[in-house]
């Protein structure tokens, strides 16, 4: 893409378009963005368009997210990943952006710069240091020269930079390239650090924190925030010497920055108390960092940072909207709680302090837990329930309280345990208004609860857990009201939830009904946690690995229980709500369903799935009702096969419904389901599902990778169900055309082989005889030219198969069709020395009695002439049958190969509810070992005295010994 007049407006204004609040202008400016992506130059003249002063500011932004956004998916250079989509960026073309892009992000208007940092750090994370060594310098003389003259705009950009180049050490491992690549850094700009964090410190102290103008004081407290962020990343993997030598002038301004108050910011409303939090933030990150890794060097500094994070807390937690300077420092305590120097915290007065001054007033709900339980409920679940709430005050609190515990662990129980009764009598004294002292209680019962090694169950010790859920939540489970104080249910259900182990089942019994009820519940919250119960309580196993709660348990309320969790799929916001429909999926899987059942569910189910498909965006959720789809499928056509037809007819427009309207991410899921479908349905196979067989045959279905699997599933369901329909039309040789394709590539091979599979136990050997040569002739082809330990494996079964169903002549004689005396070649190099690498017990029968049958009856190997190789793969029998797994099987890695992928590439789902069941093609074969043996015994009677001398010669001494004990097992002899 050259630069000129043309180019410039072409790129001017496909980025306004993309500004433009109507999707028609929208969507065709980004396709025509996409297509001209791919023409060399292209990021080059976005970022010339970027810097050029003459087009407005909004549309160079667009131009910089653009561009940051094309440096991440084709930066990376083609010789480190040579599969990676999309095509790289040519050597040439990056040179020159980074010969532009330091200085034009520097002189950029804060939003443009901050999108052109971000990309730099895009091009640092691959280049940075040793393929762009001239960065750094260039970096840090622009930061001595912005620094001299106090221009903190370009400072800041400067430090904002390498804080996202650095920051890719604190996801590292200390590697001998990345202790080089850290020294580097530390090297050329530890010092410059330094200077520029002492530099603003002194025109702080000049300015003075209470005094100044907010303009003036804003971009220094923000170049000091960005300074603490780069000593984090430089600090993260070793104590650098240069930092240990100056760590009384880092820690200086540390104490400070965490003591005094700015107030021209602080009381100034808007973000300024934000900011200067985000330094306190900064600051107890780094202070926590060397509690935690530099103890011994820390020591000194420790117990004053103690103190100042203590006195710190006490204000903050009284402070609403300040949460990440809470967390951080709560963290930092929590660190040194769990250190060498707990006994800072082993005052019983400290303790007691901790509880009522830090922990209380954070585990205490505050208006801002309250409006994201109404506004946001998936955000608070996750933070709430599904333990991904680490930054939360009220999870951080319990932590410290929990770090403490781990040396104080009785005097925490009891002032913990004094703490919860004290809530619980607030809360009897006005229950009204006293609601909250309720939850605190709960949550902090819930949040302290420990799980048992090596089990699921939770155990706690600051109460007893069947008198707390009957004095304090059983009663709110029973309150009829299920829209009153939603917090308390939704914290009652989630105590039920987590301690449904130490829940007797008559108890439990006597409270789904509740449950089931509140699933009604106008919060989005409290029906979620109401399904999340039920479904958890499902999975209860109790001694021995039995599931508590069976069938007969819920058939009394399935009807209700499964009305409400469709109402509850009608709440505003709950339309997708994956607690609901995972709790739906579950109780399908375990309940007893009749025809009054299914009919409603497979209407519900199917009406969800209707409505996702315009405008699927909810992955968990969509897996879940596919899932509840193949398990309703499964479960009551297995009981009822006459509900087939019902629910061909409910799923059919569906199904044909998302490959129409090329609904992509659930084509995975669709092809698993008609691949069910198939299964069930009786021959021969109706027209709606031969034209599906004619989708399922289009190269085109094949393109995208994450197809394949759900395509293979569905395409051998059709050649179990539908064999005569297969050898019409010339579909058979559409079928192995795919299988030709699918074979020749590492990545998709065993799915090829999956698909012949199938044609061999299928198909007579008079239809597949013709096309013979040509599969031998692919398979051969691959094992010369790239071979893997899984391929080998997969052709070693494909062989046994073959011999099983069509005869060992037909395996010989087709084979050598290819080359003569290809077979024995085969069978000398390639399955003799592998047979002993074959794992699963079905795999395992299958090519043992296949080989067994090859010594026995295949006359190429019943030749004198070839004893040796008819010794040698009764050895490879014997340690198959006679050595367990790990003593036989050395698995090799192979490469992975990534398959070209066209267009949308949905990544493969497995549906479990929907899975092929594993067949045993020789059910009439119980003993693997008493075949063999049975099978030696005969032929060795037809020939006295020979096969003795054969075994003695070339079985290793181990499985002569073995084979005698199998002969004294089965009580047969060779002789």
């Amino acid at each position: 893409m050259e630069w000129n007049a043309e180019t410039l407006q072409f790129l001017s204004q496909c980025f306004l378009n993309t500004l433009s609040p109507y999707p028609e202008p929208r969507r065709a400016a980004e396709s025509r963005l996409s297509e001209a992506s791919d023409r060399p130059n292209y990021g080059l003249a976005v970022l010339r368009l970027v810097a050029e002063p003459s087009v407005d500011e909004p549309i160079r932004q667009a131009a910089a997210v653009n561009f940051k956004n094309h440096l991440r998916s084709r930066w990376s250079s083609s010789e480190e990943e040579p599969n990676a989509q999309p095509q790289s960026l040519a050597p040439d073309e990056k040179e020159q952006i980074k010969s532009r892009i330091v200085s034009l992000m520097l002189s950029s208007a804060p939003r443009i710069q901050s999108q052109l940092s971000e990309a730099l750090g895009v091009i640092g994370k691959h280049d940075f240091p040793r393929r762009w060594p001239a960065l750094l310098p260039e970096l840090r003389s622009s930061l001595d020269k912005a620094g001299e003259g106090s221009d903190y705009a370009t400072v800041n950009g400067v430090l904002s930079t390498v804080n996202s180049i650095f920051k890719n050490f604190r996801h590292q491992y200390d590697t001998k390239d990345v202790a080089i690549d850290l020294k580097y850094c530390i090297d050329n700009f530890a010092e410059a650090l330094l200077m520029i964090f002492k530099r603003t410190a002194g025109l702080i102290d000049n300015i003075g924190v209470s005094g100044g103008q907010a303009a003036i004081l804003r971009p220094l407290v923000e170049s000091q925030r960005l300074c603490c962020r780069i000593f984090y990343s430089l600090n993260f993997l070793v104590l650098p010497e240069c930092f240990e030598d100056h760590m009384g002038e880092w820690m200086g301004e540390f104490q400070k920055y965490l003591t005094v108050k700015f107030s021209v910011l602080e009381d100034g409303g808007g973000d300024g108390l934000a900011l200067v939090d985000e330094l306190r933030a900064a600051v107890c990150e780094n202070i926590s960092l060397y509690a935690e890794r530099y103890e011994e060097e820390f020591r000194g500094y420790l117990s004053g940072f103690v103190e100042t994070v203590w006195n710190l807390l006490v204000s903050v937690s009284a402070s609403s909207g300040r949460d990440r300077l809470t967390v951080t420092a709560i963290t930092f305590l929590t660190t040194v709680s769990t250190s060498v120097h707990h006994t800072l915290f082993s005052g019983d007065d400290i303790l007691q302090q901790i509880c009522e001054r830090i922990v209380i007033p954070n585990v205490m709900l505050r208006d801002e837990d309250e409006e994201l339980f109404e506004m946001n409920y998936v955000e608070f679940i996750r933070r709430d329930m599904e333990g991904s709430d680490l930054d939360t005050r009220r999870r951080i609190a319990c932590e410290l309280l929990k770090g403490i515990g781990s040396n104080y662990r009785e005097r925490v129980t009891q002032i913990v345990s004094s703490q919860i009764q004290n809530s619980l009598a607030l809360f009897s004294e006005n229950p009204t208004a006293n609601w909250k002292h309720k939850d605190c209680a709960i949550y902090l019962v819930v949040s302290l609860a420990s799980r048992r090694a090596g089990g699921t169950s939770i155990s706690t010790d600051l109460v007893d857990v069947e008198s707390f859920f009957g004095a304090v939540i059983v009663p709110e489970l029973r309150n009829q009201d299920v829209n009153g104080f939603p917090m308390l249910k939704a914290g009652a259900l989630k105590f039920f939830t987590m301690f449904r182990d130490q829940i007797s089942k008559p108890i439990a019994m006597a409270l789904i009904p509740d449950v089931v009820r509140f699933l009604g519940s106008d919060s989005n919250v409290v029906h979620s946690y109401a399904a999340s119960c039920i479904e958890k309580l499902l999975l209860v196993k109790d001694e021995g690995g039995k599931a508590r709660y069976i069938a007969a348990d819920i058939s009394p309320f399935l009807l209700v229980l499964m009305t409400n969790l469709f109402g509850a799929l009608g709440k505003p916001e709950s339309e997708e709500n994956p607690y609901v429909m995972k709790c739906i999926m579950r109780v399908l899987g375990v309940a007893d369903i009749s025809r009054e059942v299914a009919s409603p569910c497979i209407t519900g189910l199917t009406s969800v799935l209707n409505k996702v498909c315009e405008n699927p965006k909810t992955p968990t959720f969509n897996h879940y009702l596919f899932e509840a789809v193949a398990v309703l499928v499964r479960r009551s056509c297995e009981k009822d096969p006459s509900l087939i037809s019902a629910f061909e007819a409910s799923l059919f427009p569906s199904l044909e419904m998302i490959l129409a309207r090329d609904v992509t991410e659930f084509f995975p899921y669709a092809f698993q389901l008609l691949a069910q479908l198939v299964e069930l349905h009786s021959p021969p196979i109706s027209q709606n599902y031969m034209q599906i067989f004619e989708i399922l045959l289009s190269p085109d279905s094949w393109k995208k990778s994450g197809n394949v699997p759900a395509l293979v599933r569905l395409l051998q369901a059709f050649l179990q169900k539908a064999p005569h329909e297969l050898n019409q039309e010339g579909r058979l040789a559409q079928v192995l055309g795919i299988f030709n394709k699918l074979v020749s590539s590492p990545s998709t091979d065993e799915q090829g082989f999956y698909v012949l599979n199938t044609i061999i136990e299928n198909l007579g050997y008079d239809v597949i005889a013709p096309y013979m040569v040509h599969i031998w002739a692919s398979l051969f082809s691959r094992l010369q030219n790239k071979r893997t330990v899984k391929f080998v494996k997969s052709f070693l079964i494909f062989m046994s198969l073959f011999l099983v169903k069509h005869g060992s002549q037909n395996l010989v004689d087709s084979m050598n069709t290819v080359q003569p005396n290809i077979f024995l070649v085969i069978l000398e190099q390639f399955w003799i020395p592998n047979l002993r690498m074959i794992t699963g017990s079905i795999e395992l029968k299958l090519t043992s009695v296949a080989s067994t049958r090859l010594i026995c009856e295949c006359q190429a190997l019943l030749d004198p002439s070839v004893g040796t190789l008819w010794g040698k793969m009764l050895d490879s029998i014997v340690t198959l049958l006679s050595k367990p797994e790990q003593d036989r099987v050395e698995e090799e890695p192979d490469v992975p190969d990534f398959a070209d992928n066209e267009g949308y590439g949905a990544t493969f789902v497995h549906l479990y509810n929907a899975g092929k069941k594993a067949e045993d093609p020789l059910k009439d074969i119980r003993d693997p070992k008493q075949f063999l043996m049975a099978s030696l015994a005969n032929l060795s009677a037809l020939s006295p005295g020979r096969y003795p001398l054969v075994i003695s010669g070339n079985l290793d001494p181990t499985n002569q010994t073995a084979l005698l004990q199998l002969c004294s097992s089965y009580n047969v002899a060779i002789v």
